[in-house]
C-alpha cells in the first residue's frame, strides 16, 4: 500500500485532469495520479513525471492510501454516471473529514444531491467550477468552489496556488454552500454563451452586411481589443479571423462548418432562469442561435424554399459612413455585453435567494478577470459596482455602465435596425435592446396578458388604483368586478 505522501490527488488523466495535476505539480504540491485505465497514468509520468512531484497509483484504495488527512481528491470524469460512480468508490475507501472534489461540469442540482448524500456518510463533498479550458488548467484557472466552510480551510489554500492571477489576487473564492460553486459557473458559462455570439453577430454585419474579409474584420477586433471591450474573446476573434486553412489557403473561418456545438450549461442555465423568473433574454437567444445553426433539415429545406427577404447587403455613401457604422457596432457590441452580465448577475442573486446561498457578487466578478473564458478588463469596475452598492438592483443601474449604455444607445439602436432591414439576424443584439426598453418603460403591455388571462382562466389581476386580487365576469354584458382579497 502506498505511503501517505501526497497532500492533494486527482482522479480523471485526459486533458484537463492532466494538466491540473501538472499545475498542482508546478506549485510545490504533491499529487496523488489515478485514471481507470492506468496507461494515461503512466503517459503522464513519461512526459511530465519530472515536473513535479507525483505518486503514480494503479486502485483506488492504493490512491486513497497515499493522500495525507484531511484526504483531498479532485474529480475530473465524465459528468452524470461516471462521476457518480468514482464519487461511491472514492467515498467507501475515505475516512470522516475528508474532502472529494468534483472539478467537472456537473449540474449544480446533482451537486446539491451529492453533497447531502456525502455529508451524511461524514465527508466533505465540493462542486468546484473550473473555468479556463485545458490552458488554464494548466497555467492558472478561475476556480469556483462550492462546499462547506471547513473543507474551504483546507482546499483554500491549495486551490490559491494553482489559480490565475489578476492584479496581483488569486482567481478563486469560496463561493457558498453545496451546488453554489457548480451554479456560478454554470451562469458564467451562460454569458460565455451570450458574449460569443455578440461577437459572431459583429463578425456577421462586417462580413455579410459590409463585404469585409475575414483579415479586415480581424483587424477591427484587434483594434476594438484596445478599448473598453478588452477581453480574451475579442483578443482570441482577432487572431483566429487572421488564421488561414493550410490545406485550402483560404481564411479558416470560411472553412469551418456553421454548425455551433454547446454542451448543457447554457441550455441549464437558461432552464434554471425560468424557475427564478430571471429573464436572461441575452443567454437565451445566444443558446438558441447554437441549435438554429446545427438544424441541419430545417436549413437545407430553406435554401430549397427560397425564402424570400433583404439581400444582406448594407449600403453606404462614404468611407466615412461606413467606418462611422463600424463604431455603431462596437458600440452595440459593449451595450449588449453590459446587458447579458446584468441578466447573468441577476440570475445568481435569484439563485443565491432561492437556494440560501450567500454569494459575494463582487468576488465573483473578481475571480472572472483572470483564467476564465469571460476574462475582460471591464470586470474590474463590475466588481467596484457591486462593492460600492450601486448594482445592487440591477449592473445596468450603476453610474458607470448606466452612462455606457446612455452612450451607446443611438448606434444601438441603429445597428438593430439595420440588421433587420437588410436581412442579416441579430438575436442577441435586438433581444439586448428590448430588455433595456422593457426596463425603462414605465408600463408594459403585461396589463393584456393579465386581463385575457383573468378573462379565459379567472386567474384574477391586481389594480393600479387601490391594493387586493380582482376578477371580472367578462362574458356578461355588464361586466361587474368582484374583488377577491386584500
Amino acid at each position: 500500500m502506498a505511503e501517505a505522501t501526497a497532500n492533494i490527488g486527482v482522479v480523471g488523466l485526459a486533458a484537463m485532469g492532466s494538466n491540473l495535476a501538472r499545475n498542482l505539480a508546478h506549485h510545490g504540491n504533491t499529487v496523488a495520479l489515478y485514471n481507470r485505465h492506468y496507461e494515461r497514468t503512466e503517459k503522464l509520468m513519461k512526459e511530465h513525471g519530472d515536473e513535479g512531484q507525483f505518486v503514480p497509483t494503479k486502485t483506488v484504495d492504493e490512491f486513497v492510501a497515499s493522500l495525507k488527512k484531511p484526504r483531498t481528491a479532485i474529480i475530473l470524469v465524465k459528468a452524470g454516471a461516471p462521476t457518480d460512480a468514482m464519487i461511491q468508490a472514492l467515498a467507501d475507501a475515505m475516512d470522516e473529514g475528508d474532502i472529494i472534489v468534483d472539478g467537472g461540469n456537473s449540474y449544480f442540482k446533482d451537486t446539491i444531491r451529492r453533497e447531502k448524500a456525502i455529508r451524511a456518510r461524514g465527508l466533505h463533498y465540493v462542486g468546484c467550477g473550473v473555468s479556463g479550458g485545458e490552458e488554464g488548467a494548466l497555467n492558472g484557472p478561475s476556480l469556483m468552489p462550492g462546499g462547506t466552510d471547513e473543507s474551504w480551510k483546507t482546499l483554500g489554500p491549495i486551490l490559491k496556488t494553482i489559480a490565475a492571477q489578476a492584479e496581483g489576487e488569486p482567481c478563486v473564492t469560496h463561493i457558498g454552500e453545496n451546488g453554489a460553486g457548480h451554479f456560478v459557473k454554470m451562469v458564467h458559462n451562460g454569458i460565455e454563451y451570450a458574449d460569443m455570439q455578440l461577437i459572431a453577430e459583429s463578425y456577421d454585419l462586417m462580413r455579410r452586411g459590409m463585404g469585409m474579409t475575414p483579415d479586415e474584420i480581424g483587424d477591427v477586433f484587434t483594434e476594438w481589443n484596445k478599448t473598453e471591450l478588452d477581453s480574451y474573446l475579442i483578443e482570441i476573434t482577432a487572431d483566429l479571423l487572421h488564421e488561414k486553412d493550410k490545406k485550402t489557403g483560404k481564411p479558416l473561418v470560411d472553412v469551418i462548418l456553421d454548425h455551433a456545438g454547446m454542451k448543457g450549461t447554457g441550455t441549464w442555465t437558461v432552464e434554471t432562469a425560468l424557475e427564478t423568473g430571471t429573464p436572461v433574454t441575452a443567454i437565451a437567444e445566444g443558446v438558441f442561435a447554437r441549435g438554429l445553426s446545427s438544424q441541419t433539415e430545417v436549413r437545407d429545406e430553406a435554401a430549397k424554399q427560397n425564402l424570400t427577404g433583404p439581400s444582406g447587403k448594407l449600403e453606404f455613401a462614404s468611407d466615412d459612413e461606413r467606418k462611422a457604422f463600424i463604431e455603431d457596432i462596437r458600440q452595440a457590441l459593449y451595450a449588449s455585453k453590459i446587458v447579458s452580465y446584468a441578466q447573468g448577475f441577476e440570475e445568481i442573486s435569484d439563485g443565491a435567494k432561492q437556494y440560501d446561498w450567500k454569494i459575494d457578487l463582487a468576488a465573483v466578478a473578481r475571480i472572472w478577470r483572470g483564467g476564465c473564458i469571460i476574462r475582460a478588463q471591464f470586470l474590474n469596475v463590475v466588481s467596484d459596482a457591486f462593492e460600492s452598492g450601486a448594482a445592487n438592483v440591477s449592473l445596468l443601474f450603476a453610474p458607470y455602465f448606466k452612462t455606457a449604455v446612455e452612450k451607446a444607445q443611438d448606434s444601438w439602436r441603429r445597428v438593430v435596425a439595420k440588421a433587420a432591414l437588410c436581412g442579416v439576424p441579430a438575436p442577441v443584439f435586438s433581444t439586448s435592446l428590448s430588455y433595456y426598453d422593457g426596463l425603462r418603460s414605465k408600463r408594459l403591455p403585461a396589463t393584456i396578458i393579465q386581463a385575457q388571462r383573468d378573462f379565459f382562466g379567472a386567474h384574477t389581476y391586481g389594480r393600479v388604483d387601490e391594493p387586493g386580487t380582482f376578477h371580472t365576469l367578462w362574458a356578461q354584458e355588464d361586466r361587474p368586478e368582484e374583488k377577491m382579497s386584500d
